[in-house]
């Protein structure tokens, strides 16, 4: 699916790849993430999961192989900016070891950041009311999520606030 490698260029922007499941905070850290980010230098995108769906149709669906596919567009969408200097924060499941590894072997500057509080957590903060459902094709639920063999950042978000996450990324990445 996603297995043949990209062209690199020699300056790359960061790519900072926030990952977990439906419910965990992507959206939220994202958001805050970009805002700092942003602020500092305007050549930077926010890429929310959800939206790219729509940005691509979602033609795909939501089984395992389309999710797939999806996350290995949003994988050379995010190599792509980023080989044109634009930095780029993005928020999705995307849960799946090919990608994870893909990311590492073809984004030159990239961070995974692994969001992953408790269960019941997740569950309860869904704002999409996705858990309570009964909701077929879905990571964490009947599908299983791949989740990150070695993420550069893990936070469970039930035990620290968004800021403090960021905060964390901040200094971690020496961004200041």
């Amino acid at each position: 699916m996603i297995n043949k490698p990209m062209p690199t260029k020699n300056s790359t922007a960061p790519v900072y790849w926030i990952t977990g499941l439906s419910g965990s905070g992507k959206s939220t850290l994202g958001e805050l993430l970009y805002q700092f980010l942003q602020g500092k230098n305007p050549a930077t995108v926010y890429l929310d999961g959800d939206i790219l769906r729509q940005v691509y149709g979602d033609h795909g669906g939501h089984d395992l192989n389309s999710r797939k596919m999806i996350a290995g567009k949003n994988a050379r969408l995010c190599k792509l900016l980023s080989d044109q200097g634009i930095q780029v924060v993005i928020a999705t499941i995307s849960l799946f070891h090919e990608v994870q590894q893909w990311n590492r072997a073809n984004i030159e500057n990239y961070t995974e950041i692994f969001l992953n509080p408790p269960q019941s957590v997740i569950e309860a903060r869904c704002s999409k009311g996705l858990y309570q459902k009964n909701i077929q094709n879905m990571v964490g639920k009947d599908l299983k999520a791949e989740y990150p063999l070695q993420a550069d950042l893990t936070y469970d978000t039930s035990k620290l606030t968004p800021q403090q996450i960021l905060d964390d990324i901040l200094s971690s990445q020496s961004i200041n």
